[in-house]
């Protein structure tokens, strides 16, 4: 594994991460409502519904860069489980914590904030990937975990708990029929 290209391939996986998100916030609608839009765009403004966009972002990109890059599949699945995780916490976290100080989400907060938690999770896998030689020990948990993940994706967004997370600020909704 070369660390300067992994290394560069984080970098740039930041910018395309977060390209993604802005195109996916906007393809529901651009689409017409399309099945594809439902499961990958931000169907409305609640928070999970932009953890969503970011996240379909993360794992796209992870595995355009399996695909091109030269690297264990244990240790990479492993480390990217892992910086995957850190986003959807980092991301959720961050916001209830400001909006609990400012009562209210500020755009300009959360622009900046999402970019520096996706830099802040590719740092993540890229660290686990290169300085901790034991990350292909957790390559099953993280199998379980990343099918968890994929359970919650494609089934939160038309089946929403009715708890903040998915509450459409907007509307006041949950989900696919927030509106």
């Amino acid at each position: 594994m070369n660390r300067r290209t992994l290394a560069i391939s984080e970098a740039v996986g930041c910018v395309v991460i977060y390209a993604a998100a802005v195109f996916l916030h906007f393809f529901y609608p651009l689409s017409g409502g399309s099945p594809l839009s439902i499961l990958y765009g931000a169907v409305n403004e609640s928070v999970w519904e932009h953890l969503k966009i970011f996240t379909a972002g993360y794992i796209g990109y992870a595995l355009l860069q399996l695909c091109w890059l030269r690297v264990p599949f244990k240790r990479y699945v492993a480390a990217k489980c892992a910086g995957l995780y850190a986003l959807m916490i980092g991301m959720v976290g961050f916001n209830y914590l400001y909006t609990a100080f400012t009562g209210r989400n500020i755009p300009a907060v959360d622009v900046i904030s999402s970019a520096v938690i996706v830099i802040l999770a590719q740092l993540l896998s890229y660290v686990l990937m290169t300085g901790y030689d034991r990350i292909g020990d957790y390559f099953a948990p993280a199998l379980m975990l990343l099918l968890l993940y994929y359970l919650m994706f494609f089934s939160f967004t038309i089946f929403p708990p009715k708890v903040g997370l998915f509450r459409d600020p907007v509307s006041g909704g949950f989900g696919l029929f927030a509106d």
